[in-house]
């Protein structure tokens, strides 16, 4: 029989990652803060437990993916968490972007326990989730990782190990800091389009495929021009994301002006109210609607 597998954090886009689990054959258990957000996925023959401890107790593999690095600390850390709960030889993934240093935490504390954890943050947003196409960054030692690697197969494919604990969420704040900026650039750039009169998805359909191609530019754009601004990727979550690619990279002495400037832009977002609306309404603010 397949390992179960606890799943933590049934949001945007952990519902769909569970989802594939399922998919591929995993028995899976699962906890959310609001179970209505777990009703399909229970639906469908997931099992709900009602705390991170219990779904610990159950599971042969947890993955986390919750919002803060405040909310990994409180499911993992204390007599309720996981690490007090799982089973010693059970392995630990948590898929939040976070910060670097607590991975390193929780990578030693899993150790002590002879639970062994991983960082493995994505890339890919709503669409990547649902498509089963995630980007994972994995930090921790090769052997566990190897041995988890065909339960994140199931989630996404472009399934690299950066390095030791704490490397995956580095590589994560490497992501963030190159889309803070592209965010900008395309957001301007359809700003721009419509301000000189031009039809913004013809423009999409000359600028997509040249040099200034981006994930963002082919997923994103064609929702600022429709005017959708659902959360694929909470702007308070990328605010969160900023502001420990901002604290990691002080800490080693880099300036990264283009991730302040976005930063600054997402923080007015954020005073107007739109801390749950998707990061392509930085086009709000940039066409002077927000």
């Amino acid at each position: 029989m397949s390992k179960t597998i606890g799943f933590i954090g049934t949001g945007v886009m952990g519902k769909s990652m569970a989802g594939h689990l399922m998919n591929a054959g995993f028995p899976v258990v699962v906890y959310n803060r609001t179970k209505a957000r777990a009703e399909d996925l229970l639906a469908a023959g997931a099992v709900w437990k009602e705390t991170p401890a219990a779904v610990a107790q159950a599971a042969d593999v947890m993955i986390t993916i919750v919002g803060y690095p405040k909310d990994v600390e409180a499911v993992y850390l204390g007599e309720d968490g996981i690490l007090a709960n799982a089973k010693p030889g059970s392995y630990a993934i948590d898929m939040t972007t976070s910060s670097p240093i607590l991975a390193e935490r929780l990578y030693e504390e899993g150790k002590k326990k002879n639970i062994h954890v991983l960082d493995a943050p994505v890339s890919g947003g709503d669409i990547g989730a649902k498509n089963g196409t995630l980007t994972i960054m994995a930090g921790g030692d090769r052997a566990d990782f190897e041995a988890v690697k065909p339960i994140l197969e199931a989630m996404g494919q472009n399934i690299i190990l950066q390095g030791k604990a704490g490397a995956g969420q580095h590589t994560k704040m490497c992501n963030q800091i190159a889309i803070a900026s592209n965010m900008m650039g395309v957001a301007e750039a359809m700003v721009y389009a419509e301000k000189a009169g031009l039809d913004p998805e013809q423009v999409l359909g000359s600028i997509g495929s040249g040099a200034a191609g981006s994930w963002s530019l082919s997923n994103l754009a064609p929702r600022m021009i429709k005017g959708d601004f659902e959360p694929g990727f909470y702007i308070k979550h990328f605010i969160k994301d900023m502001g420990i690619a901002i604290e990691s990279a002080r800490a080693m002495g880099m300036n990264t002006p283009g991730l302040a400037l976005a930063s600054s832009l997402y923080d007015k977002l954020s005073e107007q109210g739109h801390d749950d609306k998707g990061t392509q309404a930085i086009y709000l603010l940039l066409k002077g609607e927000s």
